[in-house]
């Protein structure tokens, strides 16, 4: 099981790291929500949980539990910049179906 990071991904979270003077690194997850099923959660981690999966990619750190691992493993995190809009864009081998506003999927 892995999940990785693309140099762009990577130099983001290592600045959100830097600017933010705390954490460890990323923590990805899943949680239930729109209308497709399942949701992508990103926030800081302060701290690492015994049962949290460590990951890390040119130097960024991304730390995912284990209920959400079954659903993000295979995954690439990039970060994209396209005209005004920028931010993380999930390559997940895993996804079967999303929803037409993208802010949900289904496994």
């Amino acid at each position: 099981m892995s999940i990785t990071l693309t140099q762009a991904a990577a130099e983001r979270v290592r600045n959100f790291i830097q600017q933010r003077g705390r954490g460890e690194g990323l923590r990805l997850g899943v949680r239930p929500s729109g209308c497709s099923g399942k949701a992508y959660v990103i926030e800081y981690a302060d701290k690492i949980e015994p049962e949290d999966h460590v990951y890390e990619s040119h130097g960024a750190k991304i730390i995912v539990d284990a209920k959400s691992l079954i659903y993000l493993d295979g995954t690439e995190l990039d970060y994209t910049r396209e005209g005004l809009n920028e931010g993380f864009k999930f390559n997940n081998p895993n996804v079967k179906d999303s929803c037409g506003c993208g802010e949900s999927f289904n496994v």
